[in-house]
């Protein structure tokens, strides 16, 4: 897989994570870690995303 393959993979699946916590922001019953563990997966994809550019260019 080429570089810009790979970081359009990582970043749709940050924009899936982004919906996904605010679907489950708008959900009063979802409990916080559900929350936490969202917002950590979506800031380790952010920061590959950004370790790639970095390197690459």
């Amino acid at each position: 897989m080429n570089i810009e393959a790979h970081l359009a993979t990582l970043e749709k699946k940050h924009g899936v994570l982004e919906q996904e916590l605010h679907s489950a922001l708008l959900q009063p019953s979802t409990d916080d870690t559900m929350i936490a563990d969202i917002k950590r997966r979506k800031l380790r994809l952010k920061d590959e995303i950004a370790k790639i550019r970095s390197t690459h260019h």
